[in-house]
């Protein structure tokens, strides 16, 4: 007789104890009672009937998806490999169990799927400024993918673009002839600026030959002082009588009438 009474009460025990479930804050569990859903279980201490109710914990805590890098096409056709990373969280577990097969690998083909059709619509420059863009539209297309899932993605954010090492070396070589393309363009328009400027000035002026004269013998010294300053460099004169031609051939061809060329106009005056 102990044995019996003994024997029961380890069972009805053994019942009270397997009726009892705890669920900790920060989760919710799914109560199944012969594979059917009976009720969700909040935090706290929960009440479930042995042997016919199957209890399914899971978190209702923000979590993290993280996207491995993937391989898209920009608008130009330029293969570019993309990462990023998801936050989101389940607000409905009765949808989120039951209206997805596996709901994080849905969600991580979503993102794959839509991150690809954004990059797509982008060129190769663009792309990398419009980290943001892709972001918002990712969310509203996440967000309407999961409207029925019981979930909430909180915000999207890609991390890295990634080009091959051979592409990202052509593009920083067509930047830098682009930048020195438009220095030298800069310099051509500053000159044409400064000879338009110097013709202005000099003319009407008795002594604009030897303004002129002054002012290509300066730059032929500033430019030989700089070409002494190469390891390689040689030293290159050149005959003054030669410079005071050029210069002489300069003044008659800019059409500034020069000392020599008054008193020959004046000699065929008086003529």
């Amino acid at each position: 007789m102990f044995e019996i009474t003994g024997a029961l009460f380890l069972i009805i025990l053994g019942g009270i104890i397997g009726s009892i479930r705890i669920v900790e804050q920060g989760d919710q569990a799914i109560v199944q009672r012969l594979g059917r859903y009976r009720r969700t279980l909040n935090p706290g201490l929960n009440v479930v009937i042995p042997f016919l109710d199957s209890v399914l914990v899971e978190t209702i805590r923000e979590q993290l998806l993280d996207i491995e890098p993937q391989r898209a096409f920009t608008k130009d056709n330029v293969p570019i490999e993309v990462d990023a990373i998801v936050s989101w969280q389940v607000l409905d577990l009765r949808k989120a169990y039951y209206a997805v097969e596996d709901l994080q690998e849905s969600l991580k083909q979503i993102v794959i799927s839509t991150l690809r059709n954004e990059i797509g619509r982008l060129t190769l420059e663009d792309t990398f400024s419009s980290a943001a863009t892709i972001n918002q539209a990712l969310l509203r297309q996440l967000d309407k993918s999961t409207a029925n899932w019981g979930v909430k993605v909180i915000r999207v954010e890609v991390q890295e673009f990634q080009i091959s090492p051979a592409l990202r070396e052509s593009l920083e070589k067509e930047r830098a002839a682009r930048s020195e393309k438009q220095a030298e363009l800069i310099r051509t328009e500053g000159t044409v600026k400064s000879i338009q400027e110097l013709a202005q000035a000099l003319q009407g002026q008795m002594n604009a030959e030897d303004v002129l004269r002054y002012l290509v013998a300066k730059d032929y010294v500033t430019a030989s002082m700089e070409i002494s300053k190469s390891d390689n460099s040689k030293i290159v004169f050149m005959d003054p009588r030669a410079l005071n031609e050029a210069v002489t051939d300069l003044m008659g061809n800019t059409g500034v009438i020069t000392p020599r060329d008054r008193g020959n106009i004046d000699g065929d005056i008086d003529t």
